[in-house]
């Protein structure tokens, strides 16, 4: 099934969309195995099974009249297709989207939405000390994509295509708590099926993320939306 999506979603050539109705494709899409992300100007697709993690790519996008634009910053099967653009055979009606012979059916619209959008890791604070700052344009990135219920978080480098590691599932905020429920995990499987609660605030516009990793070690991270 991975297979046959992968198939289908590489040979996409044109564009089937209502041109004033582009915001229909933000939040988060499913077909069969694979869940898309559209988030502000930039999108991921994942493709897994309860057994395993299949693989992803994303990046961001544009729409022009009739088409959308992919270009991508990352890709596990194709590292090549890195630093290039394609138009995506699209067509959207209410909560169905068509990708070519796949159907999605629309999961969420992006809300609650309170951390939709498409975040860079920016800082971390050990010991109450900020580190280094990774800028924006630094070609390695940990980029962290939310619609209302999903997300996805991908480490990769734009330059040379390397992917590091990536995994998402689903997500809520309540009273200054982010919990996450792991769906997929592409280092390590045996953590899928585990909710990890984090404290969240938003100060001038970032997003502070405070609690435990998946590996028990304490984080404080600081995380800053994407322009």
């Amino acid at each position: 099934m991975i297979a046959q999506v992968l198939l289908i979603l590489l040979t996409f050539n044109s564009v089937v969309i209502e041109p004033s109705n582009s915001s229909k494709i933000q939040g988060a899409w499913q077909s069969g195995e694979g869940v898309a992300i559209f988030s502000g100007d930039y999108f991921s697709y994942a493709a897994f099974s309860a057994e395993e993690f299949g693989f992803t790519y994303g990046g961001s996008f544009v729409t022009d009249g009739d088409k959308v634009m992919l270009s991508f910053e990352f890709h596990t099967s194709k590292p090549e297709l890195v630093g290039t653009t394609s138009d995506a055979a699209l067509a959207v009606k209410k909560n169905a989207m068509h990708f070519m012979n796949s159907e999605f059916k629309k999961i969420d619209d992006g809300s609650p939405g309170k951390l939709a959008g498409a975040w860079l890791f920016s800082n971390r604070i050990r010991n109450g000390t900020p580190g280094t700052p990774r800028a924006p344009e630094n070609p390695r990135k940990t980029m962290k994509i939310l619609s209302g219920k999903r997300f996805q978080w991908i480490a990769y480098n734009v330059e040379t295509g390397e992917f590091m590691g990536t995994g998402g599932g689903t997500y809520t905020t309540a009273e200054g708590k982010y919990i996450e429920n792991i769906d997929f995990f592409s280092r390590d499987h045996s953590r899928v099926g585990a909710s990890l609660e984090f404290d969240f605030e938003l100060q001038d516009g970032d997003w502070h993320h405070k609690g435990l990793s998946s590996k028990g070690d304490p984080i404080y991270e600081i995380w800053r939306l994407r322009e």
